[in-house]
């Protein structure tokens, strides 16, 4: 009997049958969650099996392979504790990104883990994003419980002790052979088409990256660019012009500002002035020894600025409020509900195509890209890397300079997203929640308290200069977690609308009552009538579902390009008999080199990414995954889809020149940011 036992028990896998026990658990797992992300993240007009699933399977077979390698270096009895823990970690891995998409529309960057725990103070967000998820969440551990239950009873069926070192080299060698063989066939596949090999090898264009490779492995793109201190690379060389001619008119043939008389022999000579510095490029490009500076030089040098105009220095001595408004929007402006929001939109300049694009670092890269003129570098925090740069062209240095009192404010934690570090080194004196600012406790803390709390410190100075981040709008909007929607509910609680538009509009409205304070206390003090406003959203409301915005509006979601349009509020009281419209595509991009000419400032505008909106220079706006509007065409990237604006044909020679102009502007902006470039130069205002 007892032999017989011993002949019917059932023999132990062999080695190969453990391998395949172990790389299915792992591959199919890894493949399940690229699978839900395409399936949470992708956008309508895209196909969930599309090239973009098959180089995620692709490259998943050759990371299961790698992982299996990497376990193979142990004793045969850890085996499965270690494919438990990284099953453990890809569901960490990708439940966090997914997440972190739900709340931001974008996922994190790799330097973002850095600062973990400042993404931990919004807990009340994350336990309702959480929440929202549950189901695929227990799922994805209840299959690695299920795993863990299965490994641990059959255990005993594992050969044990037979795993000597040469069949473990066996194994592992032929493990990275494979890993190698699966990785290189999906760079190949990867070469094979334009979108994916230009996000793969020369942009870091995160949420269309995860769309084409896998968030896995773009997650990895951005650990190892973020280690190698890596920066995006043009396809197309940058454009440099050749010098003119001696014989051949030059409209910037010397570097004064007083340059280029235009002769007509029934018209007076007309001078015409261009907002740019005196900085004698050439003679930069023979001091440096770096070539990237150099090129630097030689494209700024052959630039050209744009021309002063009938609005520059309109605005010179006036003190200026300049305010970020979180998830600030158009259809938060409402004559019912938000009166002073209406009037300081519909007296001030009116900005119709005006869009502000969502970037990788949410609020705080769209303060860089309104303070910067700059494009926010992926895979960085770079208004944060910037707080160690020479910025003299931003707005808080350059009225530091001319005697303005300059200051900043934010009604959240002080060194969130480190502003205590970037706000100071453009010029302000700063004060935010635990530094300096003390207003009442809440989520989300009162923009009317904080304006309250400090217009006194700056009002009675002959010049000002304010810049205020506000965060009464921010997510998530309802009546339960949310204290300034509670506390303004009375105002929209009778609106025809859902529970998320209203609560939306009631944290909007203690905006309104914040601006119409300030307006009463300028006018007050007498120097309403000598103070510039400013102000857009720092994103749109992403908190808000698609369904409740197109509530909001009326009318369809946009999700390529409609999503993003906004409203910047330009306003001063001489603006009551005088409307300004603007059509022009307009962007943050445009705003610091616009209020700069208006106040009359020296600046340099060949630095700038955007442009004056009031100069000749032909708009652009660029988004995040190097989509574009201009007065001629939208451009949307994911779909190299083209769409005319003006009821023509399109030009494919301003297609390409478009294109070009938006790579020259992500790769600009990356190398000014990594290389410091605004200490190289050398001018006097």
């Amino acid at each position: 009997m007892r032999r017989l036992r011993r002949m019917t028990k059932k023999a132990p896998l062999s080695p190969t049958r453990q391998f395949w026990v172990l790389y299915s658990w792992i591959f199919l797992y890894l493949i399940s969650f690229e699978g839900l992300t395409r399936w949470m993240t992708s956008s309508s007009e895209t196909s969930l099996f599309s090239f973009g699933l098959f180089s995620a399977v692709l490259f998943s077979l050759s990371l299961s392979f790698l992982i299996l390698s990497f376990i193979y270096l142990f004793h045969e009895k850890y085996h499965f504790i270690l494919a438990f823990i990284w099953l453990f970690i890809l569901f960490v891995l990708f439940t966090s990104q997914l997440i972190y998409y739900d709340i931001f529309r974008t996922f994190y960057f790799f330097q973002s883990l850095g600062h973990i725990s400042q993404g931990l103070s919004f807990q009340g967000v994350i336990f309702s994003t959480l929440s929202k998820n549950v189901w695929w969440i227990i799922l994805s551990l209840l299959i690695i419980g299920l795993y863990l239950f299965i490994e641990i009873r059959k255990r005993k069926k594992y050969v044990s002790n037979r795993f000597n070192w040469k069949t473990k080299s066996i194994f592992i060698v032929t493990f990275l052979i494979f890993a190698i063989f699966f990785h290189f066939v999906a760079i190949w596949s990867v070469k094979g088409n334009d979108r994916a090999a230009s996000v793969y090898f020369n942009a870091h264009v995160t949420n269309y990256s995860v769309e084409m490779l896998g968030l896995f492995t773009t997650f990895r793109l951005d650990v190892q660019r973020s280690l190698t201190k890596w920066s995006p690379s043009l396809e197309d060389p940058i454009i440099v012009e050749e010098e003119p001619e001696e014989d051949e008119p030059n409209n910037k043939e010397d570097p004064s500002n007083e340059k280029e008389q235009i002769p007509d022999d029934d018209i007076p000579p007309k001078i015409v002035e261009f907002n740019e510095l005196n900085i004698d490029f050439d003679k930069l490009i023979e001091q440096t020894d770096s070539e990237d500076i150099a090129q630097l030089h030689r494209y700024f040098k052959q630039k050209q600025p744009t021309n002063k105009n009938e609005f520059t220095g309109k605005y010179e001595g006036y003190n200026l409020i300049w305010i970020t408004a979180e998830a600030f929007a158009p259809y938060a402006i409402r004559k019912d509900l938000t009166p002073t929001l209406y009037k300081m939109a519909t007296e001030g300049y009116q900005f119709t195509n005006f869009y502000n694009p969502i970037w990788g670092v949410s609020t705080s890269d769209g303060e860089y890209t309104i303070l910067h003129s700059l494009v926010p570098k992926a895979g960085v925090w770079s208004f944060s890397k910037s707080s160690h740069n020479d910025l003299p062209f931003a707005i808080g240095n350059q009225l530091k300079q001319l005697g303005y009192e300059t200051l900043a404010y934010h009604n959240h934690n002080y060194n969130y997203y480190d502003r205590d570090k970037s706000f100071p080194n453009i010029g302000y004196t700063y004060k935010g929640i635990g530094s300096g600012l003390d207003i009442s406790a809440m989520w989300p803390r009162s923009d009317l308290e904080m304006i309250e709390k400090t217009v006194d410190e700056y009002i009675d100075h002959e010049l000002f200069h304010v810049y205020y981040m506000t965060i009464s709008g921010h997510l998530e909007y309802n009546f339960i977690g949310n204290n300034i929607a509670m506390k303004n509910k009375q105002y929209v609680e009778h609106l025809p609308l859902s529970e998320e538009a209203k609560a939306y509009l009631a944290g909007q409205i203690e905006l309104d009552k914040a601006l119409e304070t300030l307006l009463y206390r300028l006018e007050e003090a007498g120097v309403l009538n000598k103070t510039l406003f400013v102000l857009t959203n720092d994103h749109y409301p992403y908190g808000l579902e698609n369904e409740t915005i197109e509530e909001l509006t009326g009318e369809t979601v946009d999700e390529k390009f409609g999503l993003y349009k906004s409203s910047w509020l330009l306003y001063a009281t001489d603006m009551k008999e005088e409307k300004v419209v603007i059509d022009d595509p307009t962007s943050p991009l445009d705003m610091l080199p616009t209020i700069s000419n208006l106040m009359g400032l020296a600046y340099d505008s060949r630095l700038f990414m955007g442009r004056d909106v009031f100069s000749d220079e032909e708009p652009l706006i660029v988004f995040n995954d190097k989509s574009f509007i201009s007065k001629e065409m939208t451009y949307y990237y994911p779909l190299d889809e083209v769409t005319s604006l003006i009821g023509e044909p399109i030009n494919e020679e301003l297609l390409k020149k478009y294109k070009q102009k938006t790579d020259e502007i992500f790769y600009l902006s990356s190398k000014i940011l990594d290389l410091n470039y605004y200490s190289f130069l050398q001018f006097e205002k």
